[in-house]
């Protein structure tokens, strides 16, 4: 394993460079996986400019628009870390909506929103179109080892400790779920892109025969 140490603008280029050089007439379905406290949503967006000016469509899409309704996900209160890991982000839509019809031989016609988290009602959001050679972005925590069909994921992987100090004292309460998502799931091990964003100025790319 090697640690190279990127700038957050290489980083994008690179990343870049990585989706672009896949078959063109190709969707791509891209996981940007991570705790709020690693930004993958704002890594997500960082590319959403960069990859359309390379001639890619991109749509981006949040877990946060595709939390379960809050009569399941506040089942067991609203500060239980298991229920956080295991029964907020509505995997089945997230696949009916925008996963499915993305894959290759999908409809392209994809929902870029799902439910409101805060009125806690469904969004009503238009449906989409995404074209052959189309990019869907999706961020969001818990996105890897549930079998949710990415053809790219990219991990951003915090120390416990970078974990706790960057997360608000509000959030806290979510830090065992992330712990049981390394130690379960360990996605640094497979993700095809893994960044350590302890720093998220001075970001890592981890390479091995299988990152690099």
């Amino acid at each position: 394993m090697h640690i190279r140490p990127i700038s957050p603008e290489r980083l994008v280029t690179e990343l870049v460079d990585r989706l672009t050089g896949t078959e063109p007439a190709r969707r791509l379905r891209v996981a940007v996986d991570g705790p709020p406290a690693a930004g993958p949503e704002l890594l997500a967006d960082a590319l959403v400019d960069p990859l359309r000016a390379r001639g890619r469509p991109v749509l981006r899409v949040c877990t946060d628009d595709f939390l379960r309704p809050a009569s399941l996900r506040l089942e067991y209160g609203r500060t239980n870390p298991d229920a956080y890991y295991t029964g907020w982000l509505d995997e089945s839509a997230l696949r009916r909506e925008v996963l499915d019809p993305a894959a290759p031989a999908g409809s392209g016609r994809l929902l870029p929103a799902f439910w409101d988290a805060r009125t806690d009602r469904a969004t009503r959001a238009e449906y989409v179109t995404l074209p052959p050679g189309g990019v869907v972005l999706v961020s969001g925590a818990f996105l890897l080892g549930g079998g949710l069909p990415f053809d790219v994921t990219v991990h951003l992987v915090l120390s416990p400790a970078a974990l706790a100090r960057r997360t608000g004292p509000d959030q806290r309460w979510t830090l065992p779920a992330f712990a049981r998502y390394a130690e379960e799931v360990a996605p640094d091990t497979f993700a095809d892109v893994v960044v350590r964003v302890d720093d998220p100025r001075h970001p890592a790319l981890v390479e091995s025969g299988r990152h690099s």
